[in-house]
């Protein structure tokens, strides 16, 4: 969860200062997304056990 919020905090920070299409916005969101989808993946994984 952290490393969600430390992403998204970035993300945030970059496109503040410049455009949301900027190659390093995108990139940010881009690996924000894959965070999040390893934490649902794994908070499935736990609840179906």
């Amino acid at each position: 969860m952290k490393d969600i919020e430390k992403y998204r905090q970035r993300m945030i920070a970059l496109a503040s200062h410049s455009s949301m299409v900027d190659s390093d916005v995108i990139k940010a969101s881009t690996e924000l997304d894959s965070l999040i989808n390893q934490y649902q993946s794994q908070t499935r994984y736990y609840k179906k056990q």
